[in-house]
């Protein structure tokens, strides 16, 4: 499997590549972020490890027009601390992100769990004619289509396997880490906001009014419940 690291500190780009091609991964790199944003959109990677503060573009802009064009699981690399840029990467459409200063040992840990998880969402699965309707949303599994009021919806692979995996376990609460461990596949690293901004953001696409969820509702202290 091959791994493009868009990252501009030559230092920290070149221990990322050295413990993942220790794993087995191809590895390559690109310390612009113009010439990493043509590199992504060749294809041909099977994760993007995207820095946020690059020179020529910023990742936050890279992550989006990679988004647009290309399915592949991203995982953005800050060294900010504050919330709002990691809420921002996801909303871009980011699969999850790791921040500095961080173990190789996590690295790797992010990596492999992000590749099993996209290859278990976007592998061959059973083909079924059954169609999961509720309110205004219906959801075609064979297809992986999503339609809200007749109208398609554009869904990531994560938004999407969360919104299945809610809507097939109806009135069942889940808490957070349950959700991080089963969508993105491992919870000894995984920050719990990234649950929480996917869940806003289906809010946003199946919701009539976002901000009082009807069908995706917070259960306070437990987690979140969907309700048909």
């Amino acid at each position: 499997m091959k791994i493009l690291i868009i990252e501009d500190d030559l230092a920290i780009a070149e221990i990322e590549r050295d413990y993942l091609e220790m794993e087995g991964l191809a590895v390559e790199m690109e310390r612009d972020g113009r010439a990493g944003l043509e590199k992504a959109l060749s294809g041909g990677h099977d994760l993007i490890l995207l820095d946020v503060m690059l020179p020529g573009l910023d990742g936050f802009e890279i992550c989006k027009r990679i988004r647009r064009a290309v399915d592949v699981p991203i995982l953005m690399v800050t060294a900010k601390l504050e919330d709002i840029d990691k809420i921002r990467g996801l909303g871009l459409g980011a699969d999850d992100y790791i921040t500095k200063p961080f173990s190789p040992a996590e690295l790797v840990a992010r990596v492999k769990a992000n590749l099993a998880q996209y290859a278990r969402l976007t592998g061959p699965a059973k083909r079924t004619d059954r169609e999961i309707t509720f309110g205004r949303v219906r959801i075609k599994p064979d297809s992986r289509r999503v339609y809200v009021n007749d109208r398609e919806v554009d869904f990531t692979n994560k938004e999407y396997e969360l919104l299945l995996y809610l809507v097939s376990r109806p009135d069942t609460v889940h808490s957070k880490e349950q959700l991080y461990e089963r969508i993105w596949g491992s919870d000894v690293y995984g920050d719990l906001k990234t649950v929480a901004v996917h869940i806003n953001r289906l809010r946003e696409k199946i919701e009539k009014e976002p901000a009082s969820p009807r069908h995706i509702q917070t259960v306070w202290g437990a987690g979140y419940r969907f309700t048909a």
